[in-house]
């Protein structure tokens, strides 16, 4: 028997706040009936809102997404949710969902083989067969339940193993890889860390969130190179990633590249103008801006 999904809920506050959305945005996906229309979210709507994020940070259109929507429930008939039941993912152009083993594009029902695409040039139809979600389902429990524990302060093992039952019963959860690196991270277990962050970005090279946490892990240890590597990757899925341009910009400024630095301060000040952050961005800003008036005397 699958475990039950807790019950608790989060207010439409509470839900702008944990993902940084406006209440436009909620209305707007509630308005293409992408999630309901509630004044509290279960989890598994906050599991929907997490994929939309993803999506738009991909920058699919909401018409797209309701059109592959409709397309996977008259293709799998025992998905009623399938933003929150299934894992899709988007390359920017098409939305793909992965069942079975396999990426499957959501509007055609075409299977998609990444590594033979470009030799290919075609795709092959998904066999006629029923795509049982069980493990899905409960992988994504474990991994809600995890994200719980952590919030509420439970023991860090704990958490720990939530996550590791879900990717053991998902090895593509790339959600909980990317956790349980950042609790290695915290503990300073960097190996450990890395090797999750690395394995998070394999099963889900679309993922800006691992992408990001590699470069912080490569920057914490000095390997400046890498970090701007998987800094620039982020910010290459998701040119709005506010956090990447901070920290882009900080490591700028310890390579000595402050032109490039503060490029990444004011593209940072327009995503995030008010609050601690942005007053150490302006901060940093404004000292590369007098060091550079002393320079030209």
């Amino acid at each position: 028997m699958a475990p039950k999904v807790p019950k608790e809920e989060l207010s439409r506050a509470d839900v702008r706040r944990k993902f940084g959305i406006t209440e436009r945005q909620l209305q707007s996906w509630e308005r293409e009936d992408l999630i309901p229309s509630a004044k509290h979210y279960s989890f598994s709507d906050l599991i929907a809102i997490q994929t939309l994020i993803k999506l738009r940070e991909n920058r699919i259109q909401a018409k797209q997404i309701g059109r592959a929507l409709q397309s996977l429930r008259s293709k799998l008939s025992d998905i009623k949710q399938p933003l929150s039941e299934l894992r899709i993912s988007s390359d920017g152009k098409r939305i793909a969902v992965q069942l079975a083993g396999h990426r499957m594009e959501a509007l055609t029902g075409q299977i998609l083989f990444d590594f033979e695409a470009s030799q290919m040039g075609e795709v092959t139809s998904l066999p006629p067969a029923k795509i049982d979600a069980n493990r899905l389902r409960d992988s994504e429990y474990w991994f809600q339940h995890g994200l719980e524990l952590e919030e509420t302060g439970a023991p860090v093992e704990s958490a720990m193993e939530a996550y590791r039952k879900a990717v053991s019963l998902n090895p593509e959860a790339a959600g909980a890889m990317v956790n349980l690196g950042t609790i290695y991270y915290r503990m300073r277990k960097y190996p450990e860390a890395e090797t999750f962050y690395c394995d998070a970005v394999e099963a889900d090279p679309t993922y800006p969130l691992a992408l990001f946490n590699l470069g912080n892990l490569y920057d914490e240890l000095g390997r400046s190179e890498e970090a701007f590597v998987y800094y620039r990757k982020a910010l290459a899925l998701n040119p709005d990633y506010a956090d990447a341009h901070f920290n882009l910009a900080l490591l700028c400024e310890r390579t000595g590249d402050n032109l490039k630095a503060v490029h990444h301060w004011k593209i940072y000040l327009k995503l995030d103008r008010t609050g601690e952050w942005a007053d150490i961005a302006r901060k940093q800003l404004e000292r590369l801006r007098q060091a550079t008036v002393i320079q030209r005397r």
